[in-house]
């Protein structure tokens, strides 16, 4: 389990992430709604070791740590996946060539000796390996964008940044629930979100609920 109290993130001017708190197991697919794409992001960052927070605590399995801690540990055990001006796809690469990059980015051990065209076909994305990142459609890319951060092994928690930016919530939403349910491998998931999708009526959080 993720649990996370009164985390925050400080910024030059005002808060980069207000005081929130949440919980997400494995198995488990939590939606955190902010009005901001900063915070949101920032958000992301945090939860998965990758942004230094101004306070708060976390646990994760049964581990804690406060704020002002190096995460190590959940910083190996997570992803964070398409995060605008940080890791999302740039418009000018391949399909072919994004995969080639992110695989090496993962120790040859846990990826094997498939580069970009032969993950590709091994993975059934064949369809999309001739288009340009921004030729995606918004089903197929959160696919293949999640696809490879499970390439490693070790990830556990999944930290989706914004896919609500991409369209209606059935091009996003099924492959995210598809994830944390996955009986062969459970994952905590967490989605950032602009608003909660009608309709909803799993786990929910908010930015800034815990000031």
């Amino acid at each position: 389990m993720l649990r996370v109290q009164q985390l925050s993130v400080g910024g030059r001017r005002e808060e980069l992430l207000p005081e929130t708190s949440l919980q997400v197991r494995r198995g488990e697919l939590l939606l955190v709604s902010g009005k901001r794409q900063a915070q949101r992001t920032a958000l992301a960052l945090a939860l998965s070791g990758r942004l230094k927070p101004s306070g708060g605590r976390f646990e994760w399995d049964g581990a804690e740590w406060d704020g002002s801690t190096r995460i190590k540990t959940l910083r190996e055990a997570s992803a964070v996946v398409d995060s605008p001006g940080v890791n999302e796809p740039e418009q000018h690469l391949s399909v072919s060539d994004l995969v080639t990059e992110d695989l090496a980015l993962i120790p040859r051990r846990y990826r094997g000796s498939l580069r970009g065209r032969p993950w590709l076909k091994v993975n059934r994305f064949q369809d999309i390996a001739g288009l340009w990142t921004d030729q995606l459609p918004a089903a197929r890319r959160i696919e293949l964008l999640t696809a490879l951060a499970l390439a490693n092994p070790h990830t556990d928690l999944l930290v989706v940044d914004s896919p609500d930016r991409h369209g209606d919530p059935a091009e996003w939403l099924p492959r995210l629930e598809e994830l944390a349910y996955d009986a062969g491998r459970p994952l905590a998931v967490v989605a950032t979100v602009l608003s909660v999708p009608a309709g909803w009526t799993g786990p929910t959080a908010a930015i800034g609920n815990a000031q």
